[in-house]
């Protein structure tokens, strides 16, 4: 084997569209390259030696800011072990700011940018000569219809166990500062036809979950209705047989046309993903973020009432001008629309966005290390931002996680970023933890807090085991839950109301 396309995925069940797509356009070397995927956390020492097994001339890899720290390491310990072999390196990580980066010292090559041909030009070059003499090579934008799809390369595994992720269009014309796609000058979209017939074929080879990395699926509401039409013919053809697409939605542009294509959807077969980010005015100018919030949360609210689209709202904490009573008002304004999830997210400086403008001004100070957190502003401070780290995530554990679904409301309340603020620092003092708290304990903690916030014990208790009852078809997290409603039931309710609620 000559070539090997290689990263780090952040899970296994992802499969990555960028080294479909670079395979697919390697020509006459194709036969010569192959893919070797794997996942964050393993052993450097096995991928090396994995890598190695292959005996390649040349090993390209796509790095992401989820992967770079262990990619680096990778790339130091194959040029120890075996100098000979030529590194390649392309992605979003290394695009820009490339200088200051140790895995781009240890490499032999960058591509900066589009590498759907430039990667097999490059490998070219390095097999059959003249060798390039520069290092870093900006990748080449062809037309999309010079570039060969990658969708046939999904293997039968693939489609059994990984998402599979498409794309309608590359792109994209907003100037949101914190987005990598600021930088890109408008959205490109490739031939429908050409990609719904790649979609027709992916779906007769057994493919049923799509997710769409297209930044902006509802910019063409022609395309989008075409497209959504495709999933619609595949459900009334076999709705016994279902279907899942998942697209990123601009909140404020949902056109009456679009809006009768979502409500012929049957509930489990659309999920919308919203940035939303932030719903203060002038915290959005300073992002360069245009955004109409009356007519988004207006297309929210119908997609709430009257679709049965699954929603994924974002949040984004930390930008630049905005306090945490502005980012608190936001979040009880976009609780109030009742979305099924609530993305919160804490700001993160990636290389090359124009964020980083704003650093002196506002104050703004950014971890070092990859994903480059937001640590604190002249408006939240350390101490303030990591109580919002934390939020985030124990908002995924109770909140985003469905798990808690009728006793959510009872946390929440009147002042729902208030109550879950006050939850949130009650679990941590409690726990010191915010990973591995296992379900059990985390509904205990969940019911002894709303005891102390002076709760009726038998409501707490049966609302608790009412959101276990919604899990019975789930073994492997029922015995836990049971346990934990009968542990609260013990001590919330009277002694015989607890033996009738735990029977």
């Amino acid at each position: 084997m000559t070539i090997i396309l290689s990263t780090l995925n952040a899970r296994y069940a992802h499969a990555s569209l960028g080294l479909r797509y670079l395979l697919a356009n390697m020509g006459e070397l194709q036969p010569e390259t192959r893919l070797q995927e794997f996942v964050i956390g393993a052993k450097t020492t096995d991928i090396v030696e994995k890598l190695l097994q292959q005996q390649p001339r040349i090993i390209g890899f796509a790095v992401y800011i989820w992967n770079v720290e262990e990619l680096t390491r990778v790339v130091a310990m194959l040029k120890q072990i075996a100098p000979q072999i030529v590194i390649m390196l392309g992605g979003p990580e290394v695009s820009h700011e490339p200088q200051q980066q140790a895995i781009v010292q240890a490499a032999d090559y960058l591509i900066t940018g589009w590498g759907d041909l430039s990667f097999a030009r490059l490998c070219r070059e390095v097999l059959n000569g003249p060798k390039p003499l520069m290092k870093i090579h900006a990748g080449l934008q062809p037309p999309l219809d010079q570039i060969a799809l990658p969708y046939a390369l999904y293997s039968e595994h693939d489609l059994k166990h990984r998402i599979l992720y498409v794309e309608a269009s590359r792109g994209c014309p907003f100037k949101c500062e914190f987005c990598l796609s600021s930088l890109d000058k408008t959205a490109w979209p490739f031939d429908l036809e050409r990609f719904l017939a790649e979609l027709e074929s992916l779906h007769a080879r057994g493919a049923r979950l799509f997710k769409f990395v297209d930044r902006t699926f509802n910019l063409n509401i022609k395309t989008s209705l075409k497209i959504m039409q495709f999933f619609l013919d595949k459900i009334a053809a076999a709705p016994q047989d279902p279907v899942f697409a998942h697209f990123e939605l601009v909140p404020d542009h949902l056109p009456d046309a679009l809006k009768a294509g979502i409500a012929q959807f049957p509930p489990g077969a659309l999920q919308f993903e919203i940035g939303i980010q932030s719903f203060n005015p002038e915290v959005q100018a300073l992002v360069s973020r245009r955004q109409d919030n009356a007519k988004a949360a207006d297309n929210i609210r119908w997609l709430v009432e009257h679709s049965h689209a699954h929603l994924h709202v974002d949040l984004i904490a930390g930008l630049p001008g905005e306090d945490m009573a502005s980012f608190a008002a936001g979040f009880d304004q976009l609780h109030a629309l009742q979305p099924h999830e609530i993305q919160f997210g804490i700001l993160k400086r990636l290389r090359g966005t124009p964020i980083i403008r704003h650093t002196e001004t506002f104050k703004m100070v950014f971890d070092a290390r990859p994903p480059y957190t937001i640590l604190a502003t002249d408006r939240i401070d350390f101490a303030a931002m990591q109580r919002l780290v934390r939020f985030a995530r124990y908002w995924d554990l109770v909140a985003n996680s469905g798990r808690f679904a009728h006793t959510l409301p009872l946390i929440l309340e009147y002042s729902p970023f208030a109550r879950f603020m006050a939850l949130s620092d009650w679990i941590y003092a409690k726990t010191d933890a915010t990973h591995r708290i296992a379900l059990e304990r985390l509904a205990a903690l969940v019911g002894e807090w709303l005891l102390e916030q002076g709760q009726d014990g038998a409501t707490v208790a049966a609302t608790l085991a009412s959101d276990y009852a919604g899990q019975a078809n789930q073994p492997h997290t029922k015995p836990k839950a049971a346990k934990a409603a009968a542990k609260l039931a013990e001590h919330a309710a009277p002694q015989r109301q607890a033996r009738h609620m735990t029977a």
